[in-house]
């Protein structure tokens, strides 16, 4: 039997990204292969839970080039975007990865710009899909719709 994918409100560490970026489906995959434990999920900047976060949260942006990383605790949810998101999601790999060490000790309006930058190249170095991909039967309990 499949395993139901979780409600939108049912996350305590989530990352949207770009549901049709062939980096970000990388990513993705990346991020998966070194939280084997599971604490990350997953959710498409173009869908429903991500919808749901830009009612609540009217700092996500609408565009689909920002990274964002919302952390759930007792005092509410926290959003993360773009080099910071990327420091945040990184701090709960394990083992973190050592580049991590440089974005830290940019100033964020710099990593930021660097990271505007990339992502202004996203879809001409890696492509772009031609819908956001379904999660397989192993992976659906990681995502949200």
């Amino acid at each position: 039997m499949a395993e139901a994918q979780p409600s939108a409100a049912a996350f305590e560490r989530l990352v949207l990204f770009d549901g049709v970026c062939g980096f970000c489906d990388a990513s993705v995959r990346w991020l998966m292969e070194r939280d084997p434990s599971g604490r990350l999920q997953f959710a498409p900047l173009q869908g429903e839970a991500a919808a749901s976060l830009r009612a609540r949260h009217p700092e996500i942006p609408s565009d689909i080039d920002t990274l964002v990383y919302v952390e759930r605790t007792a005092a509410g949810e926290q959003v993360y975007l773009r080099s910071r998101a990327v420091l945040r999601i990184g701090a709960e790999l394990e083992p973190r990865p050592g580049w991590l060490r440089l974005v830290a000790w940019l100033p964020a309006p710099i990593a930021d710009l660097g990271y505007r930058l990339f992502a202004s190249l996203r879809y001409r170095l890696f492509g772009k899909l031609d819908a956001c991909r379904l999660p397989g039967a192993d992976e659906r309990g990681r995502f949200l719709p």
